[in-house]
């Protein structure tokens, strides 16, 4: 099965309500990588629950699993065993542009997503002209976009979905300061209801967007109910 058709199953099934409520449930869960000296395991036994509006920072050092959880979540990977629930819309990571096909333009790939979520086109393309301010390239492919366009239109489109949850795999530090701040207002403010988890290095950034955090040690999730506590632990991992 291709990628997208798991994202297409994913969105008919996974994401409705379901027998733990709207929620995102990891029970157990594993993670093997094949390498040619043997499997590694990047996550081992990560129990992990988040509730509608919830907002929770994943700390760690580079390699500690952390990306991968975030693909886990998000559906675009399997875990090895275990169970990943998922009762709420999910994003994928914001700003992410893996996704794009490179040789369809910037309204075609906004087309594809909104087929792939059942979202009328017509109603959202206003949004992403006034929000990306990418003008005519919104016709061109996107193969010839910057990397800072491509950004901007990812950014865009994952707003144009209306998620329960958002995935932040790092700061989402997209174009100059002040499409920064039309960020944060669409993410933070718009959104506020909204459930995040955030993945990032920055400490002021989960401390400010945070009600909680977990840190991943060698693949195992440590959980902590007060953000300064996690950071505390984070902090004497990086200095070790």
């Amino acid at each position: 099965m291709h990628d997208i058709d798991r994202a297409c199953a994913r969105v008919r099934t996974e994401d409705q309500p379901g027998v733990c409520g709207r929620m995102i449930v990891l029970n157990d869960v594993h993670k093997f990588y094949p390498t040619r000296s043997g499997p590694v395991e990047v996550l081992r036994g990560v129990n992990f629950t988040l509730a509608p509006g919830e907002k929770v920072g994943i700390l760690g050092r580079n390699g500690a699993g952390k990306s991968t959880m975030i693909r886990l979540v998000s559906g675009v990977e399997q875990p090895s065993s275990g169970l990943v629930e998922r009762s709420m819309r999910v994003s994928w990571p914001l700003a992410f542009t893996g996704a794009f096909q490179g040789a369809l333009t910037g309204y075609d790939n906004m087309r594809f997503i909104c087929r792939i979520y059942g979202v009328d086109f017509s109603d959202k393309v206003g949004f992403i002209e006034e929000f990306t301010e990418l003008g005519p390239y919104l016709r061109e492919p996107v193969k010839i976009y910057s990397s800072g366009m491509r950004a901007r239109l990812a950014f865009a489109i994952s707003m144009m979905i209306e998620f329960d949850c958002y995935l932040i795999d790092e700061v989402a530090a997209v174009g100059d300061a002040r499409f920064q701040t039309k960020c944060h207002v669409e993410l933070f403010e718009r959104r506020g209801d909204r459930a995040l988890i955030i993945v990032s290095h920055d400490e002021n950034y989960i401390r400010a967007h945070c009600q909680r955090a977990c840190v991943l040690v060698d693949g195992i999730l440590h959980h902590f109910s007060d953000v300064e506590q996690a950071l505390d632990f984070h902090g004497s991992l990086m200095t070790a």
